[in-house]
C-alpha cells in the first residue's frame, strides 16, 4: 500500500517535470495536489496557465485516480536591493 502511494506522488512529480519550463513539483495532500514551480524567464503569465491545463490534461490521460487532482503553477520574479 505505502509502496503504491508513494509511486503515485512521484508519478505526478515525473508528468509535472516533463514539461518545459518546471524547475521543480511537489505532490502535496496525498497527493490530491500538485504544485509546479516554473521558471519566470521561460515561462510567462499567460502560458503558466496553459501549462497548467496541460499538465491536467496529461495527468488524466496517464493516472487512474479517485476524485480530482488540483494542479497550481507558482511563477514568481524577485526583485532584491541593497542599501548600503
Amino acid at each position: 500500500m505505502l509502496v503504491t502511494y508513494v509511486k503515485h506522488l512521484k508519478d505526478l512529480e515525473n508528468i509535472a517535470n516533463s514539461f518545459d519550463g518546471v524547475s521543480k513539483s511537489y505532490a502535496v495532500q496525498a497527493g490530491r495536489e500538485i504544485r509546479v514551480i516554473v521558471e519566470s524567464k521561460d515561462v510567462s503569465d499567460d502560458s503558466a496557465v496553459v501549462v497548467s491545463r496541460d499538465i491536467a490534461r496529461k495527468v488524466e490521460e496517464s493516472l487512474t485516480y479517485p476524485g480530482q487532482i488540483k494542479v497550481t503553477v507558482i511563477r514568481e520574479t524577485r526583485a532584491i536591493e541593497y542599501a548600503k
